[in-house]
């Protein structure tokens, strides 16, 4: 007994070490970030990262899938679930996926026009209490389909955040992220444009410690995907020292 307990501890001690070692060989962080979008490329994105070991942070809105159901409807709570077993975050990309364009009123209210839902592309006018809803409704149906918590997180879609959409997400609990220049990885772009070695390689060439990357689990106006380039850039960043890591509640640090 007394071997095995020395054989144990002596295990242990190894894999801080290595650990320790890890962290050492790392010569900056960046965070990658996911949206939600078509969950075309979900699978791949998801083998992707368990290949590389990497935890990424998503962003959930309801959005239409390939499959003709929602990103968030109970047909997709066995991906998310296993997702949420590998340790990944996720944060709220509003419900039905708010623009909050145009900057807030005089009366001090918010302009939202949601892109899906009972009310996409009817321009709105929302106060705190709506705002927090439409962020809420994303935390009560992951819940429900994982029986995990959502990160006090939030991403406003498009990236159209306002002074009052900020203030009252984070009066209820939400942190919004953006995401560094560097880090927009343009799988949303047009492929013949920006097809994706160029994008890769754009990537490869720009991004520093502390970036925030961004991409989607699937855009349906690109007609080359870009998720096949998440493998060579992780391997690629990596072969740079950057490590890893989901963005924290207070948000990625500066």
């Amino acid at each position: 007994m007394r071997r095995a307990s020395r054989a144990a501890a002596l295990l242990t001690l190894s894999l801080f070490a290595a650990q320790a070692a890890a962290a050492d060989a790392c010569k900056g962080t960046v965070y990658l970030t996911i949206d939600t979008g078509t969950m075309s490329q979900a699978t791949l994105i998801a083998d992707t990262l368990h290949k590389h070991q990497v935890k990424a942070t998503f962003f959930l809105a309801n959005e239409p899938t390939v499959k003709g159901d929602h990103s968030l409807d109970p047909g997709w709570a066995a991906y998310w679930k296993a997702r949420a077993a590998e340790g990944h975050r996720f944060g709220s990309h509003t419900f039905d996926h708010v623009y909050f364009r145009g900057g807030d009123t005089a009366e001090g209210k918010v302009r939202a026009r949601p892109q899906f839902g009972g009310e996409a592309g009817h321009a709105q006018v929302w106060d705190a209490a709506q705002v927090c809803g439409e962020l809420d409704r994303v935390k009560t149906r992951f819940m429900e389909m994982t029986g995990a918590k959502l990160a006090p997180l939030w991403r406003a879609p498009g990236g159209f955040v306002t002074p009052n959409t900020r203030k009252w997400a984070a009066a209820c609990g939400y942190t919004h992220v953006g995401w560094s220049a560097a880090g927009f990885l343009g799988d949303e772009l047009p492929s013949d444009k920006y097809p994706n070695q160029a994008l890769l390689k754009r990537a490869l060439a720009n991004i520093k410690d502390g970036d925030v990357l961004m991409m989607h689990t699937g855009i349906r106006s690109r007609q080359d995907a870009f998720a096949p380039m998440l493998d060579p850039l992780i391997t690629g960043l990596k072969k740079r020292g950057l490590c890893f890591a989901v963005i924290p509640d207070a948000g990625a640090p500066k």
